[in-house]
């Protein structure tokens, strides 16, 4: 069905949906699974992130590159378990929208995955959330998991 998938994780319970859905639309497929995360400082305290814990607001760029390549390699240990074979990790900075469609139009994927609500801030929510902003601007399948 697809040649290639994207899906985007931040360590979210809704990215792991994410992740999960991906995995189980390409699982014994020769479809290559590329895994991108957009390291990001956050406004706000939250829980654990995919077990590695909350980056404080005033973490540096090394702190915020460390946290991005552990999530990526649990979404890719957990991708592994579930049956994908063919992965590629990516870490990238910049606005997260911007980025996700940027590296889906680069790496020529068939689609995006993404969670309908990630660990971004309040600005997300009155400017509109980086699923919708992929979602109206993709030149290919976006799927939102709930």
């Amino acid at each position: 069905m697809f040649k290639s998938l994207l899906v985007a994780v931040d360590g979210s319970e809704n990215a792991k949906k994410a992740l999960r859905v991906a995995c189980e639309l390409i699982k014994n497929s020769d479809t290559k699974l590329h895994i991108l995360h957009i390291p990001e400082a956050l406004a706000h305290e939250t829980t654990l992130v995919w077990g590695i814990g909350a980056i404080p607001l005033e973490a540096n760029p090394e702190d915020l590159k460390r946290a991005g390549t552990q999530i990526i390699e649990k979404a890719k240990a957990n991708a592994e378990e579930l049956g994908v074979s063919q992965i590629e990790t990516h870490l990238d900075q910049g606005e997260p929208a911007r980025t996700i469609l940027s590296q889906a139009k680069n790496l020529g994927v068939d689609a995006i995955v993404l969670g309908s609500r990630g660990l971004g801030d309040l600005a997300g929510l009155v400017m509109g959330s980086t699923s919708h902003k992929v979602t109206h601007a993709a030149k290919c399948t976006v799927i939102t998991v709930r």
